[in-house]
């Protein structure tokens, strides 16, 4: 068992594919997501990797946790979870940071997330029903759920009666949906299928726990080097255009004057 990841919906978009295909799919954005500490059994009793991302400020995160990410050296982090892996071989270094490649084009995975809120909702749109008659003989109920009530015996509403009430925000895990395709240098994952929760909501993606892991899977993560080359920086458009009118300046400045310019 592998660890899995903490990932940012951003929307979706589609992809074509070599065969002109083109499939819909949801893009998942890793933000630094760094490991912060470990779970050993001889300490806590089962092995996991506590992962964080997003970058929080400093007023919005406690003390306690703010001596928390500074002893594993990470940044404070806006989204924290665990994942559990079987033995310390699955443990990741702390500090490290998860690259999109940690994931492969082809796998299936599992992604938790909270659902879009609707709010409050009457019970056609919670539950699905069919409403009363639009015609005669009903007096503006038509979209009322009806009856609820018992007899005198038990005199009360079961619990669990699908009712009107709160719809939506809940914890739901999604199955067996596909990696269609990863980019590690912008730490994307485009995901085939139904990704619960809303734009700019925090996921946890797993690898599928009812199929096998395909070959060529890192283990026990990929992740990005610590000591990256720093590209170097080239000038923008705007700079460069910059550069160019002050060189024809410079031109026209050091140009000898000619009759026109002696006249003028």
């Amino acid at each position: 068992m592998r660890t899995g990841v903490i990932a940012k919906k951003v929307g979706m978009t589609r992809l074509f594919q070599e065969d002109g295909r083109h499939v819909p799919v949801t893009v998942l954005a890793l933000e630094d997501c760094q490991v912060v500490s470990h779970r050993t059994a001889d300490r806590d009793g089962y092995f996991a990797v506590q992962l964080g991302a997003g970058e929080a400020k400093q007023k919005n995160v406690a003390k306690p946790q703010r001596e928390h990410f500074a002893k594993a050296d990470v940044g404070l982090k806006k989204q924290v979870a665990e994942f559990r892996v079987d033995d310390a071989d699955g443990l990741v270094p702390v500090g490290a940071t998860i690259s999109a490649e940690h994931f492969i084009a082809g796998q299936m995975v599992d992604i938790t997330g909270h659902t879009q809120g609707k709010g409050f909702a009457g019970a056609m749109k919670r539950w699905g029903f069919g409403g009363m008659r639009a015609t005669h003989g009903v007096s503006i109920s038509h979209r009322a759920h009806g009856s609820t009530g018992n007899r005198q015996d038990p005199g009360r509403v079961f619990k669990g009666k699908k009712m009107a009430g709160h719809m939506g925000d809940r914890q739901r895990t999604q199955q067996n949906l596909e990696i269609v395709r990863t980019d590690a240098e912008r730490g994307l994952l485009f995901v085939k299928g139904s990704v619960p929760g809303a734009k700019n909501g925090w996921l946890l993606v797993r690898d599928a726990v009812k199929l096998p892991l395909p070959e060529g899977v890192p283990f026990p993560g990929a992740i990005l080097s610590k000591h990256a080359p720093v590209a170097e920086e080239t000038p923008s458009v705007a700079e460069t255009a910059v550069e160019d009118v002050v060189a024809v300046e410079a031109v026209e400045t050091d140009a000898p004057a000619t009759d026109e310019n002696k006249e003028g």
